[in-house]
């Protein structure tokens, strides 16, 4: 019997669920191997990890990465069951060689078994697989945008119709707000008053919050939304943008940095 690690992964991403995915992947890897009498002794599934981080910022990846160097590591091979969700971009340039330098074999269901070291096209299909890794992750996060921003164009010909309930709520707030009272102060005076807070009026929306009382944070929140003091919905505030963790070492990937892009506006009237 060959003795097998399983390595793995699947972030949010996409879509997907862990569990399936997981399984899936699992199915694959078990299809190549078994008939060769090999067995899954041990996994390293990394969830919530996008595939553009490379192997050492991955928990798990970078687990395996550490146990191959461990002699009595108890897996012979390490099996993966697709290269795209595994490889991105040249990370398997970058990764492969430890597993050479340890003898450990790769099997890969695409190549039909281990990655041959001295095989050029053994190299060559794993480039590619890498490039259309990157290029399916560039694809989501196309769709995505052009979905929201699709939603964004929708929302252009239709207005918002008031909360008969909620409106006179948040027209009295901006009026106490105009007198001179803080958020703390409004939200005791709401809760003394009995007044559901938003997460009480709106439970499904909000299953996450306290139902019990108003929060100065959800004063504060209904006084700066746009919705409210502008007539206008804000779409792509926020944005995500990959920079490199470090410009002398392009290996080590990736970080995501959040900032504050263009704003998109359009009324509601």
């Amino acid at each position: 019997m060959i003795r097998f690690a399983f390595a793995g992964r699947c972030s949010t991403e996409d879509l997907q669920d862990p569990e399936a995915s997981r399984n899936w992947q699992l199915t694959r890897a078990r299809a190549l191997i078994e008939p060769a009498g090999g067995q899954i002794v041990a996994a390293y599934f990394d969830v919530g990890h996008s595939r553009s981080l490379p192997w050492q910022r991955r928990p798990r990846a970078n687990e395996l990465l550490q146990d191959l160097r461990d002699p009595n590591r108890g897996f012979d091979a390490v099996v993966v069951g697709e290269p795209q969700r595994t490889f991105y971009g040249n990370q398997f340039g970058n990764t492969f060689p430890v597993f050479v330098h340890f003898r450990i074999p790769l099997w890969v269901p695409e190549v039909g078994g281990p990655i041959d070291p001295g095989n050029e096209a053994h190299d060559l299909v794993m480039s590619v697989f890498g490039g259309m890794s990157k290029g399916e992750r560039n694809r989501i996060k196309i769709r995505v945008r052009t979905a929201m921003s699709s939603q964004a164009q929708l929302q252009r010909i239709h207005k918002l119709e008031l909360d008969p309930a909620a409106a006179p709520v948040v027209q009295r707030i901006f009026t106490m707000y105009v007198d001179g009272m803080s958020h703390s102060a409004i939200a005791a005076q709401l809760t003394r008053e009995g007044i559901p807070c938003p997460s009480a009026h709106d439970a499904t929306r909000n299953p996450h919050r306290k139902k019990t009382a108003w929060q100065q944070g959800a004063v504060r929140a209904i006084l700066l939304n746009p919705r409210y003091t502008g007539g206008h919905e804000v779409w792509n505030k926020q944005r995500k943008e990959e920079r490199l963790l470090d410009a002398d070492d392009v290996t080590l990937g990736h970080r995501t940095v959040e900032f504050c892009a263009r704003q998109d506006a359009f009324s509601l009237a």
